[in-house]
């Protein structure tokens, strides 16, 4: 087994909850993905969402955003029902959804992307906070978004968490793909959102990595939920090997 990273401070989260599923199933046409799937964010607290391709994750966060809605149970947000309110809606509430695959507007400059992703009287103080957060993107700010690396990519599309000031996260594998020089730069801006107290639910294929941030866990296999308790309990190498050793590191 890989081994594990140390553990962050999980003292600032609290017990009240951000996010709430609560039995929810969804499915794509009739192919049933989610089966009476509950899970909880804490308010600023981190959960790591894990599992193996397949079993359900991405459907679980497009849940939660309001990208897809669930056929049966309930979608609560800081206490709120809001199963039935859009993506927008559920945006202007503090939601932000980060997606796999380097969610940026390609054809635009990265100038232009940070200025999409910042309200408007805060754009020039945004795009300082971005650059400051990844001085990289400070070099490409007249570049391409669609012609930047994909790490560079990654680290544009995670602004959209940082500079439009959301309560909650989503994050969909943020590592995929990346030289582990860049994933580590993207688990340090992630405990940068969660020292800010900001409520994550992270899905990542370096479980170690997730585990390490996450207070809490839940992994998932074919829309079920197998495990759910402490990021620590599932840190121990025993029960890592049992529930998500196959596959994932």
């Amino acid at each position: 087994m890989t081994a594990l990273a140390d553990p962050v401070d999980s003292s600032h989260a609290t017990d009240a909850a951000a996010v709430e599923l609560v039995n929810v199933s969804s499915s794509y046409g009739r192919t049933k993905v989610l089966n009476e799937v509950s899970l909880t964010v804490k308010q600023g607290g981190v959960t790591a969402l894990l599992g193996p391709n397949g079993a359900g994750k991405t459907t679980t966060l497009k849940v939660v955003s309001g990208l897809l809605r669930p056929t049966s149970g309930q979608v609560r947000l800081h206490g709120a029902e809001v199963t039935r309110t859009t993506s927008y809606e559920r945006a202007k509430d503090g939601i932000c959804h980060v997606p796999e695959g380097r969610g940026v507007y390609r054809s635009l400059s990265v100038r232009e992307n940070l200025t999409m992703m910042s309200p408007p009287r805060s754009v020039d103080q945004n795009i300082e906070r971005a650059t400051a957060t990844f001085p990289i993107l400070g070099q490409r700010l007249s570049q391409t978004a669609g012609t930047l690396s994909g790490g560079e990519q990654q680290m544009l599309a995670l602004m959209a968490a940082y500079l439009r000031n959301p309560t909650v996260v989503l994050v969909d594998e943020p590592s995929l793909g990346l030289a582990p020089i860049i994933v580590d730069a993207v688990f340090e801006f992630l405990k940068t959102l969660r020292a800010e107290k900001v409520s994550l639910l992270l899905v990542d294929q370096y479980a170690t990595r997730a585990l390490a941030i996450a207070d809490d866990a839940y992994v998932l296999r074919r829309g079920n939920i197998v495990f759910a308790g402490a990021a620590a309990e599932l840190r121990d190498g025993n029960m890592f090997d049992r529930y998500i050793g196959e596959g994932l590191s």
